[in-house]
């Protein structure tokens, strides 16, 4: 189920923003100084894709996917018109992330006040207070861990390195080669 609710999420999204099953983006294209804008805030991450991949890749490590999991299904559950659907998925992020028995249970406050009863009834706000947990969550703690992980690093030199072209050198490593032969 829990998988289920993943690629559901990937299907309302442009064919080059798809996510496959693993979490790995089916397109390899990525904006030139993304991790740039990545680090300018979270918001900014959350709404790249690639972004949204590495820093799920980072939470897997740290046993905490399961927040930005939520947080997407929210952002997914807001944009449902239909009651029908909108009930389905209600169902789903509580069984998912909500409940005593969840298969991926997020941490916050309060979640025992929202019960199965509120699900019969759902507007596209009835998860925004416990999904602006979870963002704060992750904005004040997981965030900023990211930003100095091993994974956020290496793709920012992997980046830089692609910006400059292989035969440009500066005129202090010419100079060097020059001098010292």
């Amino acid at each position: 189920m829990f998988n289920r609710a993943v690629s559901r999420l990937s299907r309302k999204r442009p064919p080059s923003d798809i996510h496959d099953s693993d979490g790995s983006s089916s397109s390899s294209h990525q904006n030139p100084k993304s991790t740039a804008k990545w680090a300018a805030s979270l918001e900014n991450l959350l709404e790249d894709p690639e972004g949204v991949k590495r820093f799920r890749e980072f939470l897997k490590k740290e046993f905490s996917e399961e927040n930005v999991l939520f947080w997407l299904a929210c952002e997914d559950f807001k944009k449902t018109q239909d009651k029908k659907q909108m009930q389905e998925k209600a169902k789903e992020i509580y069984m998912t992330f909500l409940s005593s028995k969840a298969s991926s249970q997020v941490n916050v406050e309060g979640q025992s006040r929202l019960n199965e009863k509120i699900l019969e009834e759902p507007h596209p706000l009835m998860f925004q207070k416990l999904q602006d947990q979870i963002f704060n969550l992750m904005k004040y703690d997981s965030y900023s861990r990211f930003l100095k992980s091993d994974l956020f690093l290496k793709h920012k030199r992997t980046e830089e390195e692609e910006e400059e072209p292989p035969d440009t050198q500066t005129a202090a490593k010419r100079a060097s080669r020059t001098y010292n032969t």
